[in-house]
């Protein structure tokens, strides 16, 4: 079974799926998949079948889990086995009303990782997302001693860039046909923190109203290149401009 080291040195056991509680009374709630997670999660991603669609990640060979939740919980469990993914589901009030993902966890040298989430649409604009992304943020710094974290958005998600607006992570660039979304491989701006930027905490320093307001924002050029599709030169449906 795969190991990996703590700041401190001790040993993270890679099935080890964490349970974090918003102590401001929130009720949000971050905690492991389960595969008795199952049945809520279809009736979830069934009822937000439009709402999620737009941003749905898909596999460019055309294979899909056919609905089957059960698989999609199975893979992302072997995902926390091997030490590459923390897989957790968004509660609100003690039910199930998203998920949110960390991946491509690299340890040692680069000691990075990536998020991605989705949220029902009856839990959007609560503060569940900005919550749930500083808590996961939070966590992999102070527990897993990572150093890096990103997150990559497609332009036209306003929604999902209010969200690091809100946080202060750092615009990093624009990533040309990066993720496989919806059918096709889509444009992604990519967004940071590093663990020196917030030594009090993600959560604890928006709470306080001191995340810097600017970091990102997404300059002109990059908007404008990712409003144009690379492969017909013609304005797509995208932003011109990205400053929610």
């Amino acid at each position: 079974m795969a190991r990996r080291l703590c700041r401190d040195g001790s040993l993270v056991s890679a099935v080890h799926l964490p349970t974090i509680a918003d102590d401001a009374g929130s009720g949000i709630v971050l905690r492991g998949i389960r595969m008795r997670d199952a049945r809520a999660l279809d009736h979830e991603l069934k009822l937000n079948r439009t709402w999620l669609r737009t941003w749905e990640a898909t596999n460019p060979s055309g294979f899909t889990f056919g609905g089957d939740p059960k698989s999609l919980i199975r893979l992302l469990l072997a995902q926390a086995r091997d030490s590459v993914g923390i897989p957790l589901i968004i509660e609100l009030d003690g039910e199930l009303v998203g998920q949110l993902n960390v991946s491509s966890l690299v340890y040692g040298s680069l000691s990075s990782g990536q998020i991605g989430y989705w949220i029902a649409e009856r839990a959007a604009g609560r503060n569940v997302t900005p919550t749930a992304v500083a808590m996961a943020t939070d966590y992999c710094f102070s527990a897993l001693g990572l150093h890096r974290m990103e997150i990559c958005i497609r332009p036209e998600n306003a929604a999902s860039l209010r969200v690091v607006e809100k946080l202060g992570f750092r615009y990093e660039g624009l990533r040309r046909r990066y993720i496989h979304i919806n059918g096709d491989w889509r444009d992604h701006f990519a967004f940071a923190l590093v663990r020196e930027d917030v030594p009090e905490g993600v959560l604890n320093r928006w709470r306080a109203g001191q995340a810097p307001v600017g970091d990102a924002r997404i300059p002109e050029r990059d908007a404008v290149a990712a409003s144009r599709d690379p492969r017909l030169d013609t304005p797509t449906g995208y932003p011109s401009r990205a400053e929610h």
